[in-house]
């Protein structure tokens, strides 16, 4: 059941299982959500982009590929890409260890900031997983 999942209360997510961490005014942290990553299992490899990139929201910026499946990983708000988790190329199961901290995957400068009132808080979020299972 989806209510076993808990979710920091400081992070929007998008239907697409990414989720946002406001780290201040413009920048913000994205990874997958604790479900996403339940949902592939043992994460293997992650491909993320370059420092520098940008991408507009709901553009896919790279990959996460498991023992069960490869799944394309979406921005869920349009900015540059200014800091990339390089740890996870050597410990990728950090992903499904602590998504929401160790398993961060990239911080981004905001370009448009009111992207993010269409994201989901937690709650809603929660709902949104139980009635997809």
């Amino acid at each position: 059941m989806a209510t076993e999942f808990t979710i920091p209360d400081d992070v929007l997510l998008a239907e697409t299982h990414e989720y946002v961490r406001m780290m201040d005014d413009d920048r913000v942290r994205i990874g997958i959500t604790e479900f996403a990553a339940s949902q592939l299992g043992d994460i293997v490899f992650v491909e993320l982009p370059d420092v520098g990139q940008s991408f507009d929201q709901g553009e896919s910026f790279g990959s996460i590929e498991s023992v069960k499946a490869q799944s394309d990983l979406y921005l869920p708000v349009a900015g540059e890409v200014i800091a990339v988790n390089t740890q996870l190329s050597e410990e990728p199961e950090m992903v499904n260890d602590d998504p929401y901290n160790g398993g961060w995957m990239l911080e981004i400068l905001v370009s448009k900031p009111e992207e993010l009132k269409k994201l989901m808080e937690p709650k809603a979020y929660l709902k949104s997983i139980e009635e997809s299972v």
